[in-house]
């Protein structure tokens, strides 16, 4: 409807338009509260809705960045690719040992064949070893 102003000066060709019956307004009234109380449920329902199927992302995600941390953790698991290389490398069983390469520098023994038992390197070595 139009508003009436009050106290406001009026001319003969002004249109006053009364203000309509309390009955009809009441009713027009209640119908948008209850419009707007069910638009004002559905958009909590949506919201709702929205915040679980986002927790439920959330949870979805964090367990599977726990499962990659864990495999990651674990290089049995995953081999050479979960474990960022670590397992690639072959390693040798005494790469770490402490006297590895004790005869390193030292020259090598050629082994020679002589057909005599008494002047060969090994009845030699025994003798220096065990008679001398």
């Amino acid at each position: 409807g139009v508003k009436v102003l009050e106290n406001v000066e009026r001319d003969a060709d002004d249109v006053v338009v009364e203000p309509e019956s309390d009955d009809d307004s009441s009713d027009d009234d209640e119908d948008e509260t209850a419009e707007l109380m069910k638009e004002l449920e559905r958009i909590k329902k949506e919201r709702e809705e929205e915040a679980a199927r986002k927790a439920e992302e959330d949870q979805a995600r964090l367990e599977h960045e726990r499962k990659e941390a864990m495999l990651r953790g674990n290089p049995l698991l995953g081999g050479a690719a979960a474990a960022g290389g670590a397992m690639g490398v072959k390693r040798r069983w005494d790469d770490d040992v402490v006297f590895r390469h004790q005869a390193r520098n030292e020259p090598e023994v050629k082994k020679r064949f002589i057909n005599d038992t008494i002047r060969n390197d090994f009845h030699k070595k025994f003798l220096n070893k065990y008679v001398k």
